[in-house]
């Protein structure tokens, strides 16, 4: 039984590989109580911003696990800043431990920092299906290890927080605008794993309050109709979703109607 948050394909394309079993979180969010029993639970999720995002750590918080081998993988496209660490730091701090956390380095797909067309140059030397086949490995032998981090992780880490304390967040809202290029088929209402979007006169409506910055939506238009408001991207025309994973697999993982 593995537990998956995806925006554009990478994590679910994981947690394919490491469990016949996927289930969305968001999908698991809406049910009010939430106990889950196996021999083996595992959570895969991207890295927002140096952390796990929000809406997983609600859900590991809220929920109950029963089993022998609790484990997480994160998946991250530059660098991941020593958070396996700092999650298990987390988790003890709720009362909970993992067995074992990993991260995997795939395409960065934070479109607010790089050019989606640069970082698919940069895929094939990041080696991805070799690295799950590893890290799969370590979960069917029952492995007991936190991912330790480099020297040079911790210190990006720490310029990274240092750099937010002086400048303030990355971005702000409203995060996003839309372009006469919409055509209102409401594909980006169907991604979003917060419900936070509905049509208008064929036209998204956002509603930030619970906005959980995962850009599925700005990365799903079709017509690239959804632009940031607040901050230039490196290339505007690239978008992404993992190649091996459908336009219908994210709906049906995210969509809250």
């Amino acid at each position: 039984m593995v537990f998956y948050f995806t925006a554009t394909g990478n994590s679910l394309y994981v947690a394919k590989h490491l469990d016949n079993e996927q289930i969305s979180i968001p999908q698991e969010m809406r049910k009010e109580h939430r106990i889950y029993q196996a021999s083996r639970i595992g959570i895969v999720c991207p890295l927002f911003e140096f952390e796990v995002p929000k809406l997983v750590k609600d859900f590991i918080r809220e929920s109950i696990f029963e089993t022998e081998y609790f484990y997480l993988v994160i998946t991250y496209g530059m660098h991941h800043g020593g958070v396996a660490q700092r999650t298990q730091a987390w988790l003890n701090a709720i009362g909970k431990k993992a067995d074992y956390i990993s991260t995997i380095i795939m395409h960065d797909n934070a479109i607010i920092v790089f050019d989606m067309d640069e970082q698919r140059r940069l895929e094939p030397e990041k080696q991805v299906d070799a690295h799950i086949a590893d890290i799969k490995a370590d979960i069917e032998a029952g492995k007991k290890q936190v991912q330790e981090a480099e020297q040079g992780e911790i210190d990006f880490y720490e310029h990274f927080v240092e750099w937010i304390r002086q400048t303030g967040p990355m971005y702000s809202f409203p995060l996003y605008s839309v372009t006469e290029a919409c055509v209102g088929c409401g594909t980006c209402s169907r991604v979003c794993p917060r419900g936070c979007i509905h049509l208008e006169d064929g036209t998204p409506a956002y509603d930030y309050t619970r906005c959980a910055n995962c850009m599925a939506c700005i990365q799903a238009c079709p017509t690239k109709a959804i632009q940031f408001a607040t901050v230039k991207e490196p290339n505007p025309k690239a978008r992404y979703r993992n190649p091996h994973i459908s336009l219908r697999e994210i709906v049906d993982a995210n969509n809250q109607a």
